[in-house]
This record gives structure tokens, sequence and C-alpha cells, in this order.
């Protein structure tokens, strides 16, 4: 997690002007490679929270929950609700710049976890109608633990940071419920963009292979 910490922090400040394989290899050099130490183990209980309790999309409530308080606790200008359940935090650099958003999906996908993790998820929920396991099978614990992550280490470099950085928290990524509206589209629809705009969005996803 530490690596995808430094990567996505160095691509918003502008880090990525050297080659990546150089930049790998120099990473303990970087301040915020201690960062990202010092917040890891913060972000893991975060994940293992979220991914021990999954939630749908547009019923991602306790997740929401869960990411607003903590950008609260960071001094994030913070607004909730926006697409039901989506999360908008501003971390407004000292220096000028551009604003940068990042975002993250939340909700997880109608099925039933099948390892031995232990934190692994048997909640169920009602889907289309029956009784569904819920898991998180694509990342999004990951990805909202790793945001969380990058919130917390540039909210220590606020002094130095230029420009704006707008932390994005979607609600059903996977797909809105039938007759329900929602996901990116609403969150657009609803203004996300216009107050700041961004110049540029980032977004990363894991994948289900080991390093």
């Amino acid at each position: 997690m530490k690596r995808v910490h430094l990567l996505y922090l160095l691509t918003l400040t502008g880090g990525l002007a050297a080659p990546l394989p150089e930049l790998l290899a120099q990473s303990a050099d970087v301040p915020i490679a201690s960062a990202a130490d010092r917040v890891a183990p913060q972000m893991i209980e975060y994940r293992h929270a979220i991914h021990r309790h999954p939630e749908l999309g547009n019923r991602e409530v306790k997740t929401a929950e869960l990411v607003a308080r903590h950008l609260r606790e960071l001094g994030l200008e913070v607004r909730t609700g926006i697409a039901h359940t989506g999360v908008v935090g501003l971390l407004r650099g000292k220096l000028p710049g551009p604003v940068v958003a990042v975002r993250a999906d939340m909700d997880a996908l109608p099925v039933t976890e099948a390892t031995d993790f232990p934190f692994r998820s048997t909640d169920k929920a009602v889907y289309l109608g029956r009784e569904v396991g819920v898991a998180h099978a694509c990342g999004h614990d990951l990805h909202v633990a790793i945001q969380l992550g990058v919130a917390s280490i540039l909210s220590g470099m606020r002094d130095s940071l230029p420009g704006t950085v707008m932390f994005i928290f979607q609600p059903a990524e996977e797909g809105v419920p039938p007759g329900e509206r929602g996901g990116a589209k609403m969150m657009v629809e609803e203004g996300v963009f216009s107050n700041p705009k961004p110049a540029a969005v980032l977004g990363l996803h894991i994948n289900g292979s080991p390093p």
C-alpha cells in the first residue's frame, strides 16, 4: 500500500517528472515515504473495517460516515449527501496552483465472499428482491483507504501544497439499483465539479495480483 500511496502522491505533487523506474528506486528518499509509513496502520484498519461491512450502491451510509469523519478530522471542507451518499473533501494548499480532483469508489458487489480472511464479510442485503451476500470483490475498500491516506499525508503538507485537492468518494460505481438514480452521472448533475472546477481528475484501480 505504501508504494501506491507514493505513486498517487507524487502524481498530485508533480513528482512524476522523473522516469518511473528511477522514481521507485529513489522513493525511500522522498519525504512522503515516511509519511506513508506513519499513516499506513490506520489506513489498513480502515480497509479492514470497510471490507468487513461492505455496502451496495446508493447504500454506502456507514462508509460515507467513516470517510466524512476522517476528512473533517483533517480539517478539510466536507460536503456529504451528493448523489445520495457521495462525499467530497476540499484541501486548500497555501500556495497558488490548480484544482486537482482524485476519485475513489465506495460500493461493494452482491456476491458472497469465499475467503478465510479474518476481516472477511459475512454481511447480507436485499438485492433485486432477494437476500444476497455482499462483498468488496472489486477493491473499492482499498480505493477508499488509499485515498484517505493520501488526504492524511497531503493535509500535513498544506503549507507547501500548491493549489487545491478535491477528494471525491463516489457511490454506486458498480451500477445504480433498478429504478433509482445515482453514481457519477448524478454527482455531476448535482454540481460536484462546479465549485471549484478541477483542471484534472485522477483515479486508480488495484489489480488482483500481489506485488
